[in-house]
Order: structure tokens, then C-alpha cells, then sequence
């Protein structure tokens, strides 16, 4: 939506480090990168700055009224708008290194799927260490993990040592395939079983 592009570029304007995009993903890119959420049960699907949602009307498809669909967004502004346009979803304006509380304070145990729409080029080594431990220490060991890089990210320091930590964090890292049709064209990671 055009109202969409304008508050995500406002808002990367104002904190690139945080938000990492300039215009919403594409359905295309969110297809693939929630692809891992099962077709039955009754699973806790964890989003992670998930922006102007995009990939939560995808999660929200795929779930179809089951489970549970934590949607974490650390941009006040971004968190409103969903919470507004998804109220089936438990949108909380926090910090994803606090996904083991969050998590808590709701009574479920682990998060079964992590859909990650987070800027890990863009974070420092502590940074994506840290989130990245908080993350995988509030997964159960089946659990998936999904996220994306956009190519001309690829190779970035930042982006290198990104992939490094999957590998060292989980038993099962696949790169997937490249959406092209995604401004700016952008390429999964699917990993899974985090390591303890």
C-alpha cells in the first residue's frame, strides 16, 4: 500500500539501523520466507519485526485461527499500525532479546516457528550474537527459523558473519531460493533444531 511505503521509509529515515527497509516485502518474498509454518496443530509462530505486516497477513493465511501468532515490533509507530489492522494477532511493542519473557508472560513454553523480518547486516557482532541466543534459547529443538537478506547485502562483513552464527546456532541452515520480484530482490534462510 502506498501509505505503508511512505510510513516505512519515514521511519527507516529515521533509524535505518532498526528498520533496514525501504519499502514493504513483497507477497512473493513472504511466501517463501513463511513457508516453514505447519499446515496443522496448534503451533507458536513468533514474528520478528514484522513492520507494516506483510508477512503477518501471510502468517495469518497460513495459520487460519490456529495457534498462536506472536508478532514482536520494536518501532512504536509500526507496532500501532498493526495491532490496528491484524487484531487477531498479539502484537507487543518490545524488544526481541526479551522473546524468552514475552513468551513467559503469555504461559507458552517455546516458539515452534520464527519468522524473522529483522535487519541482521545492519546490527553490530554483539548485537546479532545476543538476539540470535535470545532467539534460539526461546525455541523448542524442532523449532524453524526464517529470515531473508537482500542480495547486494551479501557481501557485507555484517552479513557474512550473520550467516557464520546460523550455522554455528542450528544443526540445519539452507539458503533458499532468490525472490527477484522483491524491492530490493532478496533471498531466504531456512534453518532449524536450534543447538542449545
Amino acid at each position: 500500500m502506498p501509505n505503508d511505503t511512505g510510513l516505512l521509509l519515514g521511519q527507516f529515515l529515521r533509524a535505518p539501523a532498526t528498520i533496514g527497509a525501504v519499502a514493504p516485502s513483497s507477497r512473493r518474498l513472504a511466501s517463501a520466507v513463511c513457508a516453514p509454518i505447519p499446515e496443522r496443530g496448534e503451533p507458536t509462530v513468533v514474528e520478528l519485526g514484522p513492520g507494516t505486516g506483510v508477512f503477518t497477513a501471510e502468517i495469518q493465511q497460513r495459520l487460519a485461527g490456529r495457534g498462536h501468532h506472536l508478532a514482536v515490533e520494536l518501532n512504536e509507530p509500526m507496532a500501532t499500525l498493526l495491532a490496528g489492522r491484524f487484531p487477531d494477532v498479539d502484537v507487543v511493542n518490545d524488544d526481541a532479546k526479551r522473546l524468552g519473557e514475552l513468551l513467559g508472560q503469555r504461559g507458552l513454553p517455546h516458539a515452534d516457528v520464527v519468522v524473522s523480518g529483522l535487519p541482521w547486516a545492519a546490527f553490530a557482532p554483539q548485537a546479532q550474537r545476543d538476539l540470535l541466543a535470545a532467539v534460539t534459547a526461546a525455541m523448542s529443538h524442532g523449532a524453524a527459523f526464517t529470515t531473508f537478506s537482500y542480495v547486494h547485502a551479501i557481501p557485507l562483513n555484517s552479513a557474512r558473519r550473520f550467516r557464520s552464527m546460523l550455522a554455528e546456532r542450528f544443526e540445519e541452515v539452507i539458503a533458499g531460493r532468490t525472490v527477484w520480484r522483491n524491492t530490493p530482490p532478496a533471498f531466504v534462510f531456512h534453518a532449524r533444531r536450534p543447538r542449545p
